[in-house]
């Protein structure tokens, strides 16, 4: 008996310990293809062939990404008379994030040639959403768009998912064109 417990204790003490090698998640999406989206609302766009659009109600939609558990939430209002609201109201959803964010980054948008201005804001930081754009010809249309996951917000592990489908928005804002 001491004999098997001797020899246990001298195997045990042979096997040296080492450190696993440090590794990355990695997270490959497939380069974006991009497909013209018309309806029969008074805009269209060009948006990631890989996501999936749905309309809600009205004129606003869903483009959902399922493999990266996101989607961009679409919303149009016509401009009556209303466009210090409608500025206001899409500013103050922005800046509701400033509590878990470490930094917005604003990105004006201007293109005189198809009458769309906007501002495109990218949240850093553990906010619910990572960006958002409106678009607005300033007299009869008015666009709003921001991106969510169904997750808890970790800027750190989402960020290449953010990041991809952040280009999808600004490419989605710079085709916007109204009818």
């Amino acid at each position: 008996m001491i004999l098997i417990l001797i020899s246990l204790l001298n195997y045990s003490c042979k096997d040296e310990v080492l450190p696993k090698p440090s590794s990355y998640l990695r997270l490959d999406y497939p380069e974006a293809k991009y497909v013209g989206f018309e309806n029969e609302c008074p805009y269209a766009f060009e948006m990631n062939s890989d996501a999936i659009i749905k309309k809600e109600k009205n004129c606003d939609y869903t483009i959902t990404y399922p493999k990266m558990k996101a989607t961009i939430y679409l919303t149009y209002k016509p401009v009556i008379n209303n466009i210090d609201k409608l500025l206001r109201d899409a500013q103050k959803l922005t800046y509701e994030h400033v509590i878990k964010a470490d930094d917005i980054l604003e990105q004006p948008y201007l293109n005189p040639d198809k009458k769309v201005y906007g501002m495109f804001y990218q949240v850093e930081g553990n906010a619910a959403t990572n960006a958002q754009f409106y678009a607005t010809d300033s007299t009869k249309h008015f666009v709003t768009a921001s991106i969510y996951f169904y997750a808890k917000p970790n800027y750190d592990s989402i960020m290449p998912a953010a990041s991809y489908i952040k280009n999808d928005m600004q490419r989605l804002m710079e085709t916007l064109k109204w009818k």
